[in-house]
């Protein structure tokens, strides 16, 4: 089964191209104006350390500022690549004995790799060579043991605090990832279960009617010479079924229909027409026991899903055992449950095809409650349904 969650193996973005900075600037600005940013920094910063003020910048140096300000437009897909532009720089800046430190560059672009290079052990070379290349600096410039320490730990919080926004940033993106794969499986849960109930509908509502249809037709047209009266009762039945098939289905329809209002359909069937339900199997010839023992205010789903299950549990006999099967239907609530027993002699002969659907949808109707649904064949003969559903705040 194909993973519905975006890859993680899959080439990632250059972070912050796609999106604008969180102040609304888009990624080109705000990283022109980094660059700017930092090239009048490292000039103020550097003639502030010479007594001449800015006149102490030699041309070729106030070039290799403005060449390494250029490259920090990149740090962001390029980071490791800005970082050496800028160690270089700073290098040859104390090669070649110029005033001052360029060091933002350095503290930029380290901040750079730590956000932006998400191979980590990329990140954590390209912060180590960064290390060595600042001490070393320092170091050749005749700086005390302290001031040099101060330098690496100053070149050490820039890379650290970039790597933590990104391991947050990646945190944050795999939860809105999870959020999202969770929310679409839970979409298709939900599709799948609309499909499943429509689908129970549907089998309970056609396969009981046009099942009773199907035999008061051929009743009639076995009397229909003999016995015209009776002839004429079964095409009623005919009629009655079908009636009462287009009665559900049209409930059932307006139900998925969105702009019908809830009042304008019928209520659906429940436990209080169970004797109409025996009534008109009754009347294909069918021998049915009816019990019930159940208090009048029962739940919906449970009142709704109870006749369901007994109007296709004696489907199933009047499909596969025939009107001659007799049959037993009991209902009993007690101990906050309801129990359905149905149970048939089987004696009759088969005499319509089953979907294989029936026993499934009863099962289904009964899980959905918590209930349980056993349907086996009886050692004696027959078939036996017997349903469980907890009565509670459905």
């Amino acid at each position: 089964m194909t993973d519905p969650r975006p890859s993680e193996t899959g080439p990632a973005r250059v972070p912050g191209r796609a999106a604008g900075s969180r102040f609304g600037f888009s990624p080109p600005v705000v990283d022109v104006a980094v660059a700017i940013g930092v090239l009048g920094t490292s000039a103020v910063n550097i003639a502030a350390q010479d007594a001449s003020g800015f006149s102490a910048i030699p041309v070729a140096g106030l070039v290799m500022l403005a060449a390494a300000s250029v490259a920090l437009y990149w740090r962001r897909s390029l980071s490791v690549g800005v970082l050496a532009v800028a160690l270089f720089m700073t290098v040859i800046w104390s090669m070649l004995g110029y005033p001052g430190n360029p060091v933002f560059h350095t503290l930029v672009s380290l901040y750079a790799v730590g956000r932006y290079v998400r191979e980590e052990r990329i990140g954590f070379t390209a912060f180590i060579v960064a290390l060595a290349v600042v001490g070393l600096a320092q170091a050749l410039d005749g700086d005390s043991l302290a001031e040099v320490a101060t330098a690496l730990v100053a070149t050490t919080l820039p890379w650290y605090v970039g790597r933590r926004v990104r391991i947050r940033a990646a945190a944050a993106r795999e939860r809105a990832e999870h959020l999202e794969w969770k929310r679409a499986t839970e979409a298709r849960q939900a599709i799948a279960d609309a499909r499943a109930g429509i689908a129970r509908e549907l089998h309970d509502v056609v396969a009981h009617n046009v099942s009773v249809m199907t035999v008061q037709a051929g009743v009639a047209r076995l009397v229909v010479s003999d016995d015209p009266e009776r002839a004429e009762e079964a095409i009623g039945a005919v009629e009655d079924a079908g009636r009462r098939a287009l009665d559900e289905l049209r409930h059932l329809l307006g139900v998925l229909r969105p702009d019908t209002a809830t009042d304008e359909l019928g209520p659906q069937p429940d436990l209080n027409q169970i004797h109409s339900l025996v009534d008109q199997l009754r009347r294909t010839g069918m021998s049915i026991s009816l019990t019930v023992d159940v208090s009048a205010e029962l739940p919906v789903r449970v009142n709704l899903f109870a006749y369901r299950i007994v109007q296709e549990a004696l489907t199933n006999v009047l499909k596969h055992a025939g009107t001659g099967a007799a049959s037993t239907v009991r209902l009993q609530e007690a101990d906050g449950r309801l129990q359905i027993d149905v149970t048939n002699t089987g004696t009759g002969p088969t005499t319509l095809p089953g979907s294989g659907h029936g026993i499934v949808g009863m099962r289904e109707r009964a899980t959905l409650l918590g209930g349980t649904l056993e349907a086996e064949p009886r050692p004696e003969g027959g078939f036996r349904v017997l349903a469980t559903l907890p009565i509670g705040d459905q």
